[in-house]
């Protein structure tokens, strides 16, 4: 029997938990630049770790799980600010990976 690990993504709605829209309409952009580099076209680029992204058609916060692993500080900064702000969060795994980008 293996012992796999699925592996799974955060998605974080720009909408409160009462189903208000958050504000300010940029924050995805503000939290995805910290982990951001500028690449060699002089260009931000997102960390496949911390990322804006289209999860069914709305700009969403996509976090990796490995984010806390490999940045376990900028990991609970970005789970604390989605706790404290009621932002509504879904965990996706594998399968309804297909989902992202549309």
């Amino acid at each position: 029997m293996s012992d796999t690990k699925k592996h799974c993504k955060y998605v974080i709605k720009g909408l409160t938990e009462d189903g208000r829209k958050f504000r300010p309409s940029d924050w995805i952009d503000r939290i995805s630049s910290m982990a951001a580099t500028f690449g060699d076209s002089h260009r931000l680029v997102y960390s496949d770790l911390l990322h804006p992204e289209l999860f069914e058609g709305q700009k969403c916060l996509i976090i990796d799980t490995e984010l806390e692993i490999k940045n376990p500080n900028m990991f609970q900064y970005v789970m604390n600010f989605v706790k404290s702000n009621q932002l509504q969060m879904i965990e996706v795994c594998e399968i309804i990976e297909e989902k992202l980008g549309s």
